[in-house]
């Protein structure tokens, strides 16, 4: 780390450094800090110049809504009752980071500037500026006895015309361009920092129009979009159909819409591709039997996979049938997945987690709204219904979601009385809710059949939502940057269902101590938690509860690593049963082989021996015909034998009977 010349002692030399920073009393002296210093070190300089000429901060926190004088007022109040002559070390250190060289461009040294003690609370408040553009609000810094623990939240910073910069709030971006028509249950979806918005619903009438706004430099445009002439729809090839109700997918750098109410509805769900670079739409040719035509139901992008469930048919009916098309096929499958599904519902909200686990949450039927949450297994094809934690979103239908990393936003919706102003986050490893933020007022956010996206703005992620039905039909455009570093992770700890998830959650959290404290600020933080070499007196009892949170912090991270190696033996152990259960599956699948060719052998020669015993049949059959023939030729022979005897008989007995005198009854009884 680079210091300045040793030069003037203190308090000298914090008096030179605040005149060369700019607090030097005067009307432009924040403009001054700001104009050198990046958002956090001005602001920090700022508090640091409050603790280290005044004190602690005994100003009461603002009554008027200024968020200048709020994040003033906060950055200071946030240091607690740190010394003053720490502060004015720490104001010093802090400037050597942002401008090493500053001591040797110093020329004029201040011994006593004049100190801003009181807090503006009117409305007509000059704003501190950083870099030429005002600062809307900073959030809380929490200090115990002078030692900085932890950073709850973040600034919130204007950094232009077109900046994102506030967290876990809402705010509209200045966009510019002709805005699209005030819609409700449109497509939207993300392109290469382009948003797409396209159909959607306006005073019952279905639109077809595709508009695409620039996330760089909110400009809205209309987009002049064709269809193919071998176009499957019923309108005109050259146009594309008005719908609403249907979903819009990011695949491949193009656009698929799929399924949607029409005045004219298929019989089965279609699957429409546009191309942004020649502005073209077309039907997908699918194989396999699609699922009847409907709106309102959810579309997940499951690796190479759309997981379509449920939503509501041109008849009016309620579905929750569950259909998957494979992108590189083209091909349509239904399944019946075991265990009870979701009830019949449509314009509910679907995310995949861990590209394996399908989460459907709340949803509508004709009059009831829900707030359950359903997961399905895509490997084993099983519906659950796990129990939730944290604060449960209420129910609600129409609302929209996203995903980033482990997180599921879920923006907006109805309850058949009003819009929910609660945004909500789900953490799907440990299935726990939490609010991000709550709006006032009648707000697009807090609006029915939004559409919500997500991008990244300057390096981070943020939400962009647009559009939606609360009473009046919205176009506007709404942006919410998520706080990375949250209090999330903390409240769910003990939430956690399994082993692996309490590992995963014991690393975050040894990982997300290290750096709160050595961080903190872009490393500003560190410098006040624990920096205390100073030998003042004033300074021990700082440097004591530095000591004290130094080892408390050492014993969490011994503790987590002590569990994380448990879990990472425990994790061995299972590996090696699990390769222990392979080997022994493996073998008795062989096993099974062999058994099967063995049985196989045995079916084929157990065929052969019916085969001859059905020949054998055959034969003796054969022989029993020729058997009754011949004791039928022997009969007939027998007969024509003793046939001939007789005639034999008749014919040389009468000479010798007429001699003889014998009767012929007497002689035929001699013979016998």
């Amino acid at each position: 780390m680079a210091r300045g010349i040793s030069g003037l002692a203190y308090p000298e030399r914090f008096y030179s450094a605040a005149s060369y920073a700019g607090f030097d009393g005067s009307s432009d002296s924040s403009k001054g800090v700001t104009s050198k210093f990046s958002n956090d070190a001005a602001l920090l300089l700022y508090a640091l110049f409050q603790q280290a000429t005044v004190g602690p901060c005994n100003a009461p926190k603002p009554r008027g809504w200024s968020p200048v004088e709020q994040s003033k007022w906060t950055s200071w109040h946030g240091l607690g009752n740190m010394a003053q002559t720490e502060a004015m070390r720490l104001f010093v250190k802090i400037l050597e980071e942002e401008d090493p060289s500053w001591y040797s461009r110093a020329s004029n040294f201040v011994t006593e500037p004049v100190v801003d003690v009181e807090m503006n609370h009117t409305s007509n408040t000059k704003p501190f500026v950083e870099n030429g553009h005002s600062i809307p609000e900073t959030k809380t810094i929490a200090a115990e006895n002078g030692i900085v623990n932890e950073i709850e939240d973040k600034d919130i910073i204007s950094d232009g015309p077109g900046s994102i910069a506030v967290y876990d709030q809402w705010v509209a971006p200045p966009v510019s361009g002709l805005r699209p028509k005030a819609r409700y249950e449109h497509g939207a979806a993300v392109i290469q920092d382009k948003m797409y918005v396209y159909g959607g619903n306006h005073n019952g009438r279905y639109l077809s129009d595709l508009h695409v706004l620039d996330l760089k430099s909110w400009t809205w445009s209309k987009v002049d979009a064709i269809f193919k002439s071998d176009s499957l729809e019923s309108q005109n090839p050259g146009l594309a159909t008005p719908r609403a109700g249907h979903s819009l997918i990011t695949w491949d750098n193009k656009l698929l819409s799929i399924a949607g109410h029409t005045k004219d509805p298929s019989e089965g769900i279609l699957v429409k591709e546009f191309d942004p670079q020649i502005n073209t739409w077309s039907t997908w040719k699918t194989y396999g039997k699609p699922p009847i035509s409907r709106g309102g139901q959810s579309v997940t992008l499951v690796g190479t996979s759309l997981v379509i469930f449920g939503g509501q048919d041109a008849k009016r009916s309620l579905l929750n049938d569950l259909h998957i098309l494979d992108l590189e096929s083209m091909t349509w499958d239904e399944f019946d997945a075991v265990g009870i599904p979701p009830s019949p519902r449509a314009d509910h909200a679907a995310a995949v987690h861990a590209e394996r686990y399908l989460l459907i949450f709340g949803g509508g039927s004709h009059a009831t709204c829900f707030n359950d949450l359903h997961v399905l297994d895509l490997q084993t094809m099983e519906w659950s219904r796990p129990s939730q934690q944290g604060e449960i979103p209420t129910p609600r239908a129409g609302h929209a979601g996203v995903t980033i990393g482990d997180n599921w936003f879920i923006v907006g919706g109805g309850d058949n009385k009003s819009g929910v102003s609660e945004t909500a986050v789900l953490n799907m490893s440990t299935l726990a809710w939490s609010v991000v933020t709550t709006t006032k007022g009648r707000v697009p956010v807090a609006s029915e059949g939004l559409s919500l996206v997500v991008s990244s703005y300057d390096g981070e992620d943020v939400l962009v939502s647009f559009g939606g039905y609360n009473g009046r039909y919205s176009n506007e455009v709404n942006v919410l940057k998520p706080s990375h570093k949250s209090t999330l992770q903390s409240k769910m700890e003990a939430l956690i269902p399994d082993s692996v998830a309490a590992m995963q959650n014991a690393t975050n959290a040894t990982r997300d101590l290290e750096s709160d404290f050595e961080t903190g600020q872009d490393g500003k933080i560190r410098e006040i938690g624990v920096d205390h070499v100073d030998s003042d007196p004033k300074k021990a009892k700082g440097e004591e509860g530095s000591k004290y949170l130094l080892a408390t912090l050492k014993a969490e991270k011994e503790e987590l690593e002590s569990l994380l190696n448990e879990e990472r033996l425990l994790s061995l152990q299972l590996k090696q049963e699990l390769s222990d259960a392979e080997n022994r599956h493996s073998d008795l699948y062989k096993e099974l082989q062999s058994v099967r060719g063995q049985l196989a052998a045995e079916q084929s020669r157990c065929f052969k021996l019916e085969v001859d015993v059905a020949e054998l049949r055959q034969k003796l059959q054969t022989l029993e015909t020729l058997q009754k023939e011949l004791e039928l030729l022997q009969r007939q022979k027998a007969a024509s034998e003793q046939a001939a005897l007789n005639s034999k008989r008749q014919s040389s007995g009468g000479m010798w009977t007429w001699l003889t005198g014998t009767p012929p009854s007497q002689k035929e009884e001699e013979e016998a």
